[in-house]
Protein backbone atom coordinates (compact mmCIF):
# COMPACT_ATOMS: atom_id res chain seq x y z
CA UNK A 1 0.00 0.00 0.00
CA UNK A 2 2.76 2.35 -1.04
CA UNK A 3 0.89 4.62 -2.61
CA UNK A 4 -2.04 4.93 0.09
CA UNK A 5 -2.94 8.67 1.56
CA UNK A 6 -5.22 7.03 3.93
CA UNK A 7 -5.41 3.86 6.60
CA UNK A 8 -8.76 3.48 8.08
CA UNK A 9 -7.86 0.62 10.89
CA UNK A 10 -9.68 -1.81 13.33
CA UNK A 11 -10.08 -4.57 15.15
CA UNK A 12 -13.11 -5.39 13.73
CA UNK A 13 -13.35 -4.22 9.62
CA UNK A 14 -16.43 -6.51 7.91
CA UNK A 15 -15.02 -7.97 4.80
CA UNK A 16 -16.67 -10.29 2.07
CA UNK A 17 -14.40 -13.32 4.06
CA UNK A 18 -16.05 -12.08 7.29
CA UNK A 19 -14.93 -9.94 10.37
CA UNK A 20 -11.20 -9.47 10.97
CA UNK A 21 -8.71 -7.18 12.52
CA UNK A 22 -7.10 -5.27 9.37
CA UNK A 23 -5.47 -1.95 7.61
CA UNK A 24 -7.75 -0.75 4.84
CA UNK A 25 -5.54 1.47 2.43
CA UNK A 26 -7.37 3.84 0.57
CA UNK A 27 -6.49 5.91 -2.41
CA UNK A 28 -8.17 8.18 -4.56
CA UNK A 29 -10.91 7.71 -3.39
CA UNK A 30 -10.62 3.89 -4.07
CA UNK A 31 -9.81 1.21 -1.92
CA UNK A 32 -6.20 0.00 -2.54
CA UNK A 33 -6.03 -2.87 0.14
CA UNK A 34 -7.08 -4.94 3.01
CA UNK A 35 -4.26 -5.62 5.10
CA UNK A 36 -3.03 -7.11 8.10
CA UNK A 37 -3.90 -4.48 11.36
CA UNK A 38 -0.35 -4.14 12.08
CA UNK A 39 0.77 -3.68 8.76
CA UNK A 40 3.02 -0.54 8.27
CA UNK A 41 1.81 2.80 7.12
CA UNK A 42 3.40 3.77 4.68
CA UNK A 43 5.28 7.60 4.77
CA UNK A 44 2.72 10.57 3.80
CA UNK A 45 -0.28 8.88 4.70
CA UNK A 46 -3.11 9.40 7.28
CA UNK A 47 -3.97 6.56 9.92
CA UNK A 48 -7.35 6.46 11.02
CA UNK A 49 -7.46 4.17 13.88
CA UNK A 50 -10.93 3.26 15.24
CA UNK A 51 -10.24 0.74 17.89
CA UNK A 52 -12.81 -1.73 18.45
CA UNK A 53 -15.56 -0.01 16.76
CA UNK A 54 -16.81 -1.72 13.53
CA UNK A 55 -15.37 -0.72 10.11
CA UNK A 56 -18.48 -1.82 7.71
CA UNK A 57 -19.56 -0.79 3.59
CA UNK A 58 -21.53 2.45 3.72
CA UNK A 59 -24.98 0.89 3.36
CA UNK A 60 -26.87 0.99 -0.33
CA UNK A 61 -30.67 2.47 -0.19
CA UNK A 62 -32.17 1.63 -3.03
CA UNK A 63 -35.91 2.70 -2.36
CA UNK A 64 -35.92 6.54 -1.38
CA UNK A 65 -38.69 9.03 -1.68
CA UNK A 66 -36.76 12.39 -1.40
CA UNK A 67 -39.95 14.52 -3.49
CA UNK A 68 -37.59 16.86 -4.89
CA UNK A 69 -38.48 19.08 -6.91
CA UNK A 70 -41.92 19.71 -6.58
CA UNK A 71 -42.98 18.52 -2.92
CA UNK A 72 -39.49 20.05 -1.26
CA UNK A 73 -41.73 20.88 2.11
CA UNK A 74 -42.22 16.88 2.53
CA UNK A 75 -38.50 16.59 2.26
CA UNK A 76 -35.38 17.60 -0.20
CA UNK A 77 -32.17 16.09 -1.50
CA UNK A 78 -30.21 18.61 1.10
CA UNK A 79 -31.87 16.86 4.09
CA UNK A 80 -32.49 13.33 2.43
CA UNK A 81 -28.59 12.91 2.21
CA UNK A 82 -28.29 14.29 5.28
CA UNK A 83 -30.59 11.85 7.51
CA UNK A 84 -28.76 9.32 5.49
CA UNK A 85 -25.01 10.32 5.85
CA UNK A 86 -25.57 10.41 9.92
CA UNK A 87 -27.38 6.62 9.95
CA UNK A 88 -24.00 5.31 7.86
CA UNK A 89 -25.52 5.24 4.13
CA UNK A 90 -23.40 6.59 1.89
CA UNK A 91 -25.48 5.73 -1.43
CA UNK A 92 -29.54 5.79 -2.27
CA UNK A 93 -31.70 5.56 -5.48
CA UNK A 94 -34.45 7.65 -5.80
CA UNK A 95 -38.20 6.94 -6.77
CA UNK A 96 -39.43 8.55 -9.23
CA UNK A 97 -42.68 9.33 -7.45
CA UNK A 98 -43.73 12.33 -5.17
CA UNK A 99 -41.89 14.81 -6.59
CA UNK A 100 -43.10 17.46 -9.43
CA UNK A 101 -42.28 16.25 -12.27
CA UNK A 102 -42.14 12.52 -11.42
CA UNK A 103 -39.08 10.61 -13.39
CA UNK A 104 -40.79 9.69 -16.01
CA UNK A 105 -39.01 11.17 -19.09
CA UNK A 106 -35.49 11.95 -19.84
CA UNK A 107 -36.27 15.32 -19.22
CA UNK A 108 -38.18 15.10 -15.87
CA UNK A 109 -34.96 13.18 -15.22
CA UNK A 110 -32.74 15.83 -16.12
CA UNK A 111 -34.50 17.99 -14.38
CA UNK A 112 -34.10 15.62 -11.27
CA UNK A 113 -30.80 15.49 -11.24
CA UNK A 114 -29.68 19.52 -12.00
CA UNK A 115 -31.85 19.90 -8.23
CA UNK A 116 -29.60 17.01 -6.82
CA UNK A 117 -25.89 17.98 -7.95
CA UNK A 118 -24.99 20.60 -5.44
CA UNK A 119 -26.95 19.07 -2.44
CA UNK A 120 -26.35 15.50 -2.25
CA UNK A 121 -24.23 14.75 0.30
CA UNK A 122 -23.92 10.82 -0.58
CA UNK A 123 -24.32 9.55 -3.40
CA UNK A 124 -27.24 9.27 -5.54
CA UNK A 125 -29.46 7.09 -8.22
CA UNK A 126 -32.29 7.58 -10.07
CA UNK A 127 -35.20 4.90 -10.64
CA UNK A 128 -37.49 5.58 -13.46
CA UNK A 129 -41.34 5.66 -13.72
CA UNK A 130 -43.67 3.28 -15.88
CA UNK A 131 -47.32 4.82 -16.06
CA UNK A 132 -49.98 3.15 -18.70
CA UNK A 133 -48.80 6.09 -21.17
CA UNK A 134 -45.16 6.44 -21.09
CA UNK A 135 -44.31 2.88 -22.92
CA UNK A 136 -42.06 5.16 -25.56
CA UNK A 137 -39.78 6.47 -22.51
CA UNK A 138 -38.60 3.64 -20.85
CA UNK A 139 -36.24 2.96 -23.30
CA UNK A 140 -34.74 6.30 -23.55
CA UNK A 141 -34.46 6.26 -19.58
CA UNK A 142 -32.60 3.20 -19.68
CA UNK A 143 -30.06 4.42 -21.62
CA UNK A 144 -30.36 8.08 -19.66
CA UNK A 145 -28.85 5.94 -16.97
CA UNK A 146 -31.74 4.85 -14.50
CA UNK A 147 -31.30 2.07 -12.30
CA UNK A 148 -34.99 0.47 -13.50
CA UNK A 149 -38.51 1.48 -13.54
CA UNK A 150 -41.17 1.30 -10.51
CA UNK A 151 -44.83 0.22 -11.30
CA UNK A 152 -47.99 0.22 -8.97
CA UNK A 153 -50.49 -2.36 -9.42
CA UNK A 154 -52.74 -0.30 -7.12
CA UNK A 155 -53.24 3.45 -7.24
CA UNK A 156 -50.09 5.25 -5.36
CA UNK A 157 -51.61 7.68 -3.55
CA UNK A 158 -50.82 11.04 -6.54
CA UNK A 159 -52.37 11.36 -9.42
CA UNK A 160 -49.24 12.02 -11.72
CA UNK A 161 -48.30 8.58 -11.34
CA UNK A 162 -51.37 5.99 -12.03
CA UNK A 163 -51.04 2.91 -11.61
CA UNK A 164 -51.07 -0.51 -14.17
CA UNK A 165 -53.70 -2.54 -15.09
CA UNK A 166 -53.32 -5.58 -16.21
CA UNK A 167 -53.07 -4.99 -19.66
CA UNK A 168 -50.51 -1.99 -19.22
CA UNK A 169 -48.44 -4.31 -16.99
CA UNK A 170 -47.96 -7.04 -19.35
CA UNK A 171 -46.74 -4.54 -22.20
CA UNK A 172 -44.58 -2.26 -20.05
CA UNK A 173 -42.99 -5.63 -19.06
CA UNK A 174 -42.27 -7.23 -22.49
CA UNK A 175 -40.99 -3.74 -23.06
CA UNK A 176 -38.31 -3.47 -20.44
CA UNK A 177 -37.61 -6.92 -20.72
CA UNK A 178 -36.57 -6.41 -24.44
CA UNK A 179 -33.57 -4.40 -22.97
CA UNK A 180 -33.00 -6.81 -20.24
CA UNK A 181 -34.38 -3.71 -17.49
CA UNK A 182 -35.50 -4.15 -14.35
CA UNK A 183 -39.39 -3.79 -13.10
CA UNK A 184 -39.91 -2.74 -9.42
CA UNK A 185 -43.15 -3.41 -8.45
CA UNK A 186 -45.48 -1.99 -5.64
CA UNK A 187 -47.68 -5.03 -5.52
CA UNK A 188 -51.11 -4.81 -4.52
CA UNK A 189 -54.26 -6.11 -6.08
CA UNK A 190 -56.61 -2.81 -6.28
CA UNK A 191 -60.02 -5.07 -6.72
CA UNK A 192 -58.67 -6.53 -3.57
CA UNK A 193 -57.90 -3.40 -1.45
CA UNK A 194 -61.47 -2.13 -2.89
CA UNK A 195 -63.04 -4.66 -1.39
CA UNK A 196 -61.57 -4.99 1.76
CA UNK A 197 -63.75 -3.03 4.61
CA UNK A 198 -62.84 0.62 4.74
CA UNK A 199 -63.77 1.78 8.27
CA UNK A 200 -62.06 5.69 8.49
CA UNK A 201 -61.25 6.81 11.70
CA UNK A 202 -58.30 6.16 14.20
CA UNK A 203 -58.07 2.80 15.15
CA UNK A 204 -54.96 1.09 13.35
CA UNK A 205 -56.78 -2.82 13.62
CA UNK A 206 -59.40 -1.16 10.91
CA UNK A 207 -56.43 0.79 8.73
CA UNK A 208 -54.76 -2.86 8.76
CA UNK A 209 -58.04 -4.94 7.71
CA UNK A 210 -58.45 -2.28 4.57
CA UNK A 211 -54.95 -3.71 3.23
CA UNK A 212 -55.32 -7.20 3.63
CA UNK A 213 -52.53 -10.04 3.00
CA UNK A 214 -54.44 -11.34 -0.14
CA UNK A 215 -54.39 -8.25 -1.74
CA UNK A 216 -50.33 -8.30 -1.92
CA UNK A 217 -50.27 -12.52 -2.23
CA UNK A 218 -52.52 -11.72 -5.66
CA UNK A 219 -50.54 -9.06 -7.07
CA UNK A 220 -47.23 -10.95 -6.48
CA UNK A 221 -48.80 -14.29 -8.14
CA UNK A 222 -49.80 -12.13 -11.25
CA UNK A 223 -46.37 -10.86 -11.08
CA UNK A 224 -44.52 -14.12 -11.13
CA UNK A 225 -46.98 -15.52 -13.73
CA UNK A 226 -45.85 -12.27 -16.44
CA UNK A 227 -42.12 -12.67 -15.40
CA UNK A 228 -41.94 -16.35 -16.06
CA UNK A 229 -43.94 -15.61 -19.55
CA UNK A 230 -41.69 -13.13 -20.33
CA UNK A 231 -38.31 -14.13 -18.81
CA UNK A 232 -38.29 -10.70 -17.11
CA UNK A 233 -36.35 -9.40 -14.32
CA UNK A 234 -38.61 -8.13 -11.51
CA UNK A 235 -38.74 -7.14 -7.96
CA UNK A 236 -40.87 -7.25 -5.38
CA UNK A 237 -41.14 -3.49 -3.34
CA UNK A 238 -41.63 -3.66 0.53
CA UNK A 239 -42.57 -7.14 1.04
CA UNK A 240 -44.94 -7.15 4.24
CA UNK A 241 -47.05 -10.32 3.77
CA UNK A 242 -45.64 -13.55 5.22
CA UNK A 243 -48.01 -15.61 3.30
CA UNK A 244 -46.28 -15.02 -0.23
CA UNK A 245 -42.84 -16.44 0.43
CA UNK A 246 -43.64 -20.02 -0.58
CA UNK A 247 -44.81 -19.28 -4.18
CA UNK A 248 -41.71 -16.57 -3.87
CA UNK A 249 -39.42 -19.75 -3.01
CA UNK A 250 -41.33 -21.60 -5.34
CA UNK A 251 -41.09 -19.25 -8.32
CA UNK A 252 -37.27 -18.70 -7.62
CA UNK A 253 -36.45 -22.48 -7.90
CA UNK A 254 -38.79 -22.69 -11.48
CA UNK A 255 -36.69 -20.02 -12.17
CA UNK A 256 -38.19 -16.99 -12.44
CA UNK A 257 -35.99 -13.89 -12.10
CA UNK A 258 -37.64 -12.15 -9.05
CA UNK A 259 -36.17 -10.35 -6.09
CA UNK A 260 -37.80 -9.28 -3.11
CA UNK A 261 -36.84 -6.64 -0.34
CA UNK A 262 -38.04 -5.79 2.89
CA UNK A 263 -38.22 -2.66 5.14
CA UNK A 264 -36.93 -1.86 8.73
CA UNK A 265 -40.84 -1.16 9.81
CA UNK A 266 -41.60 -4.55 8.78
CA UNK A 267 -39.00 -6.31 11.00
CA UNK A 268 -38.79 -3.76 14.06
CA UNK A 269 -42.50 -2.82 14.73
CA UNK A 270 -45.59 -5.16 14.90
CA UNK A 271 -49.43 -4.31 14.72
CA UNK A 272 -50.10 -5.25 18.52
CA UNK A 273 -47.87 -1.91 19.53
CA UNK A 274 -49.28 0.16 17.35
CA UNK A 275 -51.21 2.94 19.09
CA UNK A 276 -54.73 4.32 17.83
CA UNK A 277 -54.50 7.33 15.90
CA UNK A 278 -50.47 6.75 15.18
CA UNK A 279 -50.44 7.74 11.89
CA UNK A 280 -46.71 7.94 11.66
CA UNK A 281 -46.76 4.24 11.83
CA UNK A 282 -48.95 3.74 8.61
CA UNK A 283 -47.88 3.07 5.34
CA UNK A 284 -48.47 0.55 2.71
CA UNK A 285 -48.50 -2.30 2.76
CA UNK A 286 -49.24 -2.40 6.25
CA UNK A 287 -47.04 -3.17 9.36
CA UNK A 288 -48.24 -6.35 9.93
CA UNK A 289 -48.53 -8.64 13.07
CA UNK A 290 -45.81 -10.36 15.23
CA UNK A 291 -45.91 -13.78 13.82
CA UNK A 292 -45.96 -12.09 10.57
CA UNK A 293 -43.05 -10.70 11.86
CA UNK A 294 -41.21 -13.77 12.64
CA UNK A 295 -41.81 -15.09 9.11
CA UNK A 296 -39.85 -12.49 7.54
CA UNK A 297 -36.98 -12.62 8.95
CA UNK A 298 -36.85 -16.55 8.85
CA UNK A 299 -37.01 -15.56 5.38
CA UNK A 300 -34.14 -13.12 5.39
CA UNK A 301 -31.79 -15.74 7.11
CA UNK A 302 -33.05 -18.28 4.05
CA UNK A 303 -32.43 -16.09 1.58
CA UNK A 304 -36.19 -15.99 0.34
CA UNK A 305 -35.80 -11.83 1.09
CA UNK A 306 -32.66 -10.43 -0.66
CA UNK A 307 -32.15 -7.10 0.88
CA UNK A 308 -33.79 -4.13 3.58
CA UNK A 309 -34.13 -1.23 2.11
CA UNK A 310 -35.78 1.70 3.96
CA UNK A 311 -39.09 3.54 1.89
CA UNK A 312 -38.43 6.08 3.33
CA UNK A 313 -41.62 8.35 2.60
CA UNK A 314 -42.26 11.39 4.59
CA UNK A 315 -45.01 14.45 4.76
CA UNK A 316 -45.58 17.63 6.70
CA UNK A 317 -46.45 17.05 9.71
CA UNK A 318 -50.49 17.70 9.31
CA UNK A 319 -50.70 15.16 6.60
CA UNK A 320 -50.05 12.53 9.33
CA UNK A 321 -53.29 13.13 11.15
CA UNK A 322 -54.95 10.62 13.61
CA UNK A 323 -57.39 9.08 10.73
CA UNK A 324 -55.76 6.24 9.41
CA UNK A 325 -57.54 6.80 6.29
CA UNK A 326 -57.01 9.71 5.16
CA UNK A 327 -53.61 10.35 6.64
CA UNK A 328 -50.31 10.25 4.40
CA UNK A 329 -48.97 6.98 4.18
CA UNK A 330 -45.40 6.72 4.58
CA UNK A 331 -42.61 6.33 7.62
CA UNK A 332 -39.27 8.27 7.45
CA UNK A 333 -36.57 5.86 8.74
CA UNK A 334 -33.00 6.84 6.52
CA UNK A 335 -31.33 7.80 9.78
CA UNK A 336 -32.19 4.95 12.09
CA UNK A 337 -32.41 1.99 9.46
CA UNK A 338 -29.38 0.72 10.54
CA UNK A 339 -29.92 1.15 13.99
CA UNK A 340 -33.26 -0.29 13.94
CA UNK A 341 -32.66 -3.37 12.16
CA UNK A 342 -29.41 -4.28 14.08
CA UNK A 343 -31.36 -3.92 17.33
CA UNK A 344 -33.90 -6.64 16.38
CA UNK A 345 -31.16 -8.64 14.29
CA UNK A 346 -29.20 -9.32 17.42
CA UNK A 347 -31.63 -9.76 19.70
CA UNK A 348 -32.15 -12.73 16.87
CA UNK A 349 -28.94 -14.25 16.83
CA UNK A 350 -27.63 -12.62 13.28
CA UNK A 351 -24.75 -10.60 13.16
CA UNK A 352 -23.68 -7.25 11.54
CA UNK A 353 -22.22 -9.45 8.78
CA UNK A 354 -25.96 -10.23 8.50
CA UNK A 355 -26.84 -6.64 8.32
CA UNK A 356 -24.27 -6.08 5.85
CA UNK A 357 -25.17 -8.23 3.45
CA UNK A 358 -29.27 -7.16 3.63
CA UNK A 359 -28.92 -3.79 3.46
CA UNK A 360 -25.30 -3.42 1.55
CA UNK A 361 -23.99 -5.62 -0.77
CA UNK A 362 -27.27 -7.36 -1.66
CA UNK A 363 -29.12 -3.76 -2.27
CA UNK A 364 -25.50 -2.72 -4.29
CA UNK A 365 -26.01 -6.06 -6.33
CA UNK A 366 -29.81 -5.59 -7.51
CA UNK A 367 -28.74 -1.85 -9.02
CA UNK A 368 -25.39 -2.91 -10.60
CA UNK A 369 -23.26 -1.24 -8.19
CA UNK A 370 -21.63 -3.93 -6.63
CA UNK A 371 -18.16 -3.31 -8.63
CA UNK A 372 -18.12 0.10 -6.93
CA UNK A 373 -20.40 0.19 -3.78
CA UNK A 374 -21.19 -3.03 -0.73
CA UNK A 375 -17.76 -4.27 0.65
CA UNK A 376 -14.66 -3.79 1.95
CA UNK A 377 -12.76 -4.86 -0.83
CA UNK A 378 -9.73 -3.67 -3.14
CA UNK A 379 -11.41 -1.49 -6.17
CA UNK A 380 -14.60 -0.50 -4.46
CA UNK A 381 -15.06 3.00 -3.22
CA UNK A 382 -14.09 3.92 0.19
CA UNK A 383 -17.23 4.43 1.29
CA UNK A 384 -17.63 3.41 5.17
CA UNK A 385 -19.92 3.45 8.21
CA UNK A 386 -17.79 3.54 11.78
CA UNK A 387 -20.19 1.57 14.55
CA UNK A 388 -20.09 1.37 17.94
CA UNK A 389 -22.52 -1.83 18.07
CA UNK A 390 -23.00 -2.06 21.20
CA UNK A 391 -23.85 1.56 22.35
CA UNK A 392 -27.29 2.83 22.46
CA UNK A 393 -29.51 5.36 21.92
CA UNK A 394 -32.86 6.66 22.62
CA UNK A 395 -34.42 8.13 19.63
CA UNK A 396 -35.37 12.04 19.92
CA UNK A 397 -37.06 12.98 16.75
CA UNK A 398 -35.18 16.75 17.53
CA UNK A 399 -32.06 14.94 16.69
CA UNK A 400 -32.95 13.85 13.10
CA UNK A 401 -31.94 15.56 9.76
CA UNK A 402 -34.85 14.73 7.66
CA UNK A 403 -37.16 17.68 6.91
CA UNK A 404 -40.34 16.73 9.17
CA UNK A 405 -39.34 14.89 12.16
CA UNK A 406 -41.77 12.67 12.19
CA UNK A 407 -40.90 9.19 13.63
CA UNK A 408 -42.74 5.63 14.24
CA UNK A 409 -39.31 5.09 16.62
CA UNK A 410 -39.86 7.91 19.32
CA UNK A 411 -38.66 6.92 22.23
CA UNK A 412 -37.31 3.79 21.63
CA UNK A 413 -33.98 2.88 22.64
CA UNK A 414 -31.73 1.15 19.58
CA UNK A 415 -28.19 -0.36 19.73
CA UNK A 416 -25.76 0.83 17.23
CA UNK A 417 -23.99 4.64 17.09
CA UNK A 418 -22.73 6.07 14.02
CA UNK A 419 -19.56 7.24 14.95
CA UNK A 420 -19.01 8.40 11.76
CA UNK A 421 -19.51 8.11 7.88
CA UNK A 422 -17.12 8.08 4.69
CA UNK A 423 -17.53 8.84 1.22
CA UNK A 424 -14.83 7.79 -1.56
CA UNK A 425 -12.21 8.04 1.98
CA UNK A 426 -13.23 11.45 2.93
CA UNK A 427 -15.55 11.64 6.20
CA UNK A 428 -18.64 13.20 5.81
CA UNK A 429 -20.17 13.09 9.26
CA UNK A 430 -18.80 12.66 12.88
CA UNK A 431 -20.51 13.46 16.07
CA UNK A 432 -23.35 14.91 13.98
CA UNK A 433 -21.05 17.99 12.20
CA UNK A 434 -21.24 17.29 8.57
CA UNK A 435 -19.15 18.34 5.80
CA UNK A 436 -20.30 20.19 2.90
CA UNK A 437 -21.89 17.72 0.35
CA UNK A 438 -19.82 15.81 -1.54
CA UNK A 439 -22.03 13.44 -3.08
CA UNK A 440 -22.26 12.41 -6.58
CA UNK A 441 -24.84 11.52 -9.47
CA UNK A 442 -24.99 7.76 -10.48
CA UNK A 443 -26.07 6.33 -13.90
CA UNK A 444 -26.63 2.31 -14.35
CA UNK A 445 -23.58 1.38 -16.52
CA UNK A 446 -24.02 -2.15 -17.58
Amino acid sequence: MSDAELVLRSTRVITPEGTRAASVAVSGGTITAVLPHDAPVPEGARLEDLGDHVLLPGLVDTHVHVNDPGRTEWEGFWTATRAAAAGGITTLVDMPLNSLPPTTTVAHLRTKQQVAADKAHIDVGFWGGALPDNLKDLRPLHEAGVFGFKAFLSPSGVDEFPHLERDPLARTMAEIAAFDGLLIVHAEDPHLLASAPQRPGPKYADFLASRPRDAEDSAIAQLIREAKALNARVHVLHLSSSDALPMIAEARAEGVRITVETCPHYLTLTAEEVPDGASEFKCCPPIREAANQDLLWQALADGTIDCVVTDHSPSTADLKTDDFATAWGGISGLQLSLAAVWTEARGRGHGLEDVVRWMSARTSALVGLDDRKGAIAPGRDADFAVVAPDETFTVDPASLQHRNRVTAYAGRTLYGVVKSTWLRGQRIVADGEFTEPKGRLLTRTN
